[in-house]
This record gives structure tokens, C-alpha cells and sequence, in this order.
């Protein structure tokens, strides 16, 4: 009985020593690696400083007007006459009538009737169709006036727009004078600009030669169409 007794707790030793060595060996082989902090590390873009790209600076329309032509404008115009009239003292249509616009009070057309948004842009007549307020409004009338019953897109070129502004100019019998540009930018070598150009008489010189008589030429493309020439067409606008 003793004898079974020591089989049967040498067997267990037994087995107990087999697995705890396997356990060892397993382990030695099989070295487990743990990470120092749990769970997997997600890499996320960092965010661009830059910032978006600064938006291109508008040419002023002062600028553009100086090189605009009214009769250009007049063609432009072409897409506007269904909906506005141009001759002084004619009826107002989808839109109110455009003589003398240029300067005039926004929304004060006697007769026509304007839309709420409209009326509100025009402070209480406070706000004039200057220049500015008109090159802004035509580029997107929608956007700049929400609410407005134009139907008008809006003239996405620079040209178109300053041509069109010119040629509104002329349907007065006082026209707007133009606004100045800003003086430019001396260009590069600026010293060299204030020498007299090649073959040009010193201050000196140019004192002592007789005044002759100039006759000023327009600059191209700065004609203005006369008032009686504005009634056959018309330029895109509108209030």
C-alpha cells in the first residue's frame, strides 16, 4: 500500500515537474515583448500653419477707368436694355431707367419700385451709386445686395465692368468726373527716372524755348459717347 502510495505522489511530482519546465522553456523560447504604454499609437497629420492663401488684391476701379472705353461700355451694355432704359426723361422698365446713375441715390429713382433689400441698402439715400458701389454691385449683384430682385448675374471681368462704368458715365449732361488713381510706384531705378529722358531739354534748356501750341489727343479708348449717342444703346446696371 505504501509502495502504491510513493508511485502514485511520484507521478504528480512528476507531471508537476515536466509542465513547470515546459512552462520555462516555453517562455525562453517564446520571449513575450511589451509595449512601454498600451494600445497603438495613431500619427495625425499636423495641421498646416501656412494658413489659406491670401486672396489677390483688386485693381482699384479708379485704375480701370483710366484705360476704359465708353464705346466698349455701349456694347457691353447690349445684355442690360431689355431691362433698362437709358434715355433722359424715359420710362422705367424691369429695371428703373439709368440716365444720370452714376452718383445718383441708391433706390431714389422716381417711379420705380424697389425691393426691400435694396431700400435698405441705400441707408435711407444716404448711399450713392459711386463708382466703387457700382463696379462692386455689378460684379455680383446677389452677393452684394442679398435679396435683391435683380436677376442679373454679374460681370465677372475687370474690363467689361470698368467699360461699362465709363460708358454710364456718359448718360449725363454733367458727367461724374473720374476718380484719380494713386500715384504709381516709382519703378525700379527711380533715380534714373527723375533724369530727363534721352533727346529731352534740361529744365535750364526748356526754359529758354518758346511755348508752342499742343493740342491735347484723348487717351485711347477714353472717349466718351455724347448724351444724344447714349439713346441708341444701352449699358448693364441696375439698382
Amino acid at each position: 500500500m505504501k509502495f502504491n502510495l510513493n508511485m502514485v505522489l511520484g507521478a504528480l511530482l512528476g507531471t508537476v515537474f515536466v509542465l513547470m519546465t515546459v512552462s520555462f522553456v516555453s517562455e525562453a523560447i517564446f520571449d513575450p515583448h511589451h509595449p512601454e504604454q498600451e494600445g497603438y499609437a495613431i500619427e495625425v497629420a499636423e495641421a498646416s500653419n501656412t494658413g489659406a492663401p491670401a486672396a489677390e488684391a483688386e485693381t482699384p476701379i479708379a485704375v480701370l477707368l483710366a484705360d476704359a472705353s465708353a464705346d466698349a461700355g455701349e456694347r457691353v451694355f447690349k445684355r442690360c436694355q431689355a431691362c433698362h432704359d437709358v434715355t433722359e426723361g424715359g420710362p422705367n422698365k424691369v429695371g428703373p431707367n439709368l440716365w444720370g446713375v452714376v452718383d445718383r441715390p441708391i433706390a431714389s429713382h422716381e417711379g420705380f419700385s424697389y425691393s426691400a433689400a435694396m431700400k435698405e441698402f441705400s441707408e435711407g439715400g444716404e448711399k450713392h451709386w459711386t463708382f466703387e458701389n457700382l463696379n462692386v454691385f455689378i460684379k455680383a449683384p446677389k452677393k452684394d445686395v442679398p435679396g435683391t430682385a435683380m436677376g442679373f448675374a454679374g460681370l465677372a471681368s475687370d474690363t467689361d465692368r470698368a467699360d461699362l462704368l465709363a460708358y454710364l458715365r456718359t448718360l449725363s449732361n454733367d458727367p461724374v468726373p473720374l476718380p484719380e488713381p494713386e500715384a504709381a510706384a516709382p519703378a525700379e531705378g527711380g533715380d534714373a527716372a527723375a533724369a530727363p529722358a534721352d533727346g529731352a531739354p534740361s529744365e535750364a534748356g526748356a526754359a529758354e524755348v518758346p511755348a508752342q501750341e499742343t493740342t491735347a489727343e484723348p487717351a485711347e479708348g477714353s472717349t466718351e459717347t455724347p448724351p444724344g449717342a447714349a439713346e441708341s444703346e444701352q449699358p448693364a446696371t441696375s439698382e
